[in-house]
């Protein structure tokens, strides 16, 4: 039997509810929270975490590590050097087959971009294993 569209009554109630509305409500909505979300996440306020101390491993890595006190001078280990100087160091441990892993202590009151510059010296020898020392809470 086929379904008849027309109302008996004219003046009786309509039992359907119209649901377009709603959903293109809830499609505004939709994008509305997705516009509005990536903004939000930028402007939250982040405390890092401290590091934990680990377990070390059986295997021996060799590190070579790279200083730098809170005036800005840099430290090869012990000795003082210069950005030229840090260099061409770089460069000659680049080339070894097997490079070690460069660890960089930097003093906790040094501006950041000092860390930056070292780090893009590193980087730019193809160094890529790069360790930044922490104190361990």
């Amino acid at each position: 039997m086929a379904r008849s569209f027309t109302r008996k009554e004219r003046l009786s109630a309509m039992s359907e509810l119209n649901v377009t509305p709603l959903i293109d409500l809830a499609f505004s909505l939709l994008i509305i929270f997705m516009i509005t979300a990536p903004l939000l996440e930028q402007s939250i306020d982040i405390n890092l975490p401290k590091d934990k101390p680990r377990q070390s491993s059986g295997s021996q890595v060799e590190v070579e590590v790279i200083g730098i006190d809170a005036s800005g001078q840099i430290y090869w280990g012990d000795e003082p050097m210069t950005p030229a100087q840090l260099d061409d160091t770089l460069s000659l441990i680049a080339m070894e087959e097997d490079p070690p892993v460069i660890q960089i202590r930097a003093d906790e009151s040094l501006a950041y971009q000092k860390v930056i510059e070292v780090l893009g010296q590193v980087k730019g020898q193809g160094l890529n294993k790069i360790s930044l020392q922490t104190v361990a809470q």
